[in-house]
This record gives C-alpha cells, structure tokens and sequence, in this order.
C-alpha cells in the first residue's frame, strides 16, 4: 500500500490553485470543482475540491518534505505568512509552519534519514 493522494476542501479554487503553484505543486487538472496537482519530486499528488465552507473539524495539517528548508522559506517568506520559521525540532527534523487560506495547517519540513528511520523507530520484528 503507498499513500498517493491528499484532498482538502476549499471555498475558492481560484485562491487555492495560485497558493499552491507559489508553493510549487504543478497543477495537472482542473474542473470547475477539482483541481491535482503534482508534486515537483516523487509520484505523489495533492488535490483540492470545491466546497461551500471549510469546517474546523475538516481541517488538516499537511506535510510537504523540502530538500532545503532554508531556501524555500526565504524563497516564499516575502509572500507566504509563516505561524514559525525553519526551527530545529527534538524529533530530528526541522519545519516551518503556515496555512493555507483555507485554514489547513501546512508544515514545510526537512528530516532527511529521520523521516523514515528515527533512532526510535519500531523495530519490524515487534510488529
């Protein structure tokens, strides 16, 4: 099983799908309801769909992985606000945090080996 795609909602696709290019997800559809995107490395793809409101409930914290943090947030800092610049965390990775103008959390990280292998991973064979 691969996890592939996320859908948020959002009340302006118009507004959502100039967010997101900033960001630098390529859009690849667009109706007048939907709208995927790419993202720039890896197979992976983000969408959003149409709705009449965004309820807190429904939002959700998003994770994009940057292969530098540091530039994409001086990149995107004079247009984007940011909740908290790049910081280092204890979990091993470092983040910054912002929303989208929906609300939905985003968090721009770099953890490198830690994403995947944290010194306090599971081991399989207790699984």
């Amino acid at each position: 099983m691969r996890l592939n795609q996320v859908t948020i909602g959002s009340t302006d696709l118009d507004r959502a799908e100039r967010f997101y290019r900033l960001l630098g997800l390529r859009l690849i559809v667009k109706t007048d309801h939907y709208l995927r995107f790419e993202c720039p490395d890896g197979d992976s793809s983000f969408s959003v769909e149409l709705l009449d409101a965004v309820r807190p409930a429904e939002q959700v914290t998003v994770y994009f992985e940057c292969d530098d943090l540091d530039a994409e947030y001086q990149r995107l800092r004079d247009s984007v606000e940011f909740t908290s610049p790049p910081t280092d965390m204890p979990w091993l990775w470092r983040e910054a945090r912002l929303c989208d103008p929906d609300g939905h959390r985003l968090c721009l990280y770099a953890a490198g080996e830690a994403r995947r292998n944290p010194p306090w991973r599971i081991d399989r064979s207790d699984q």
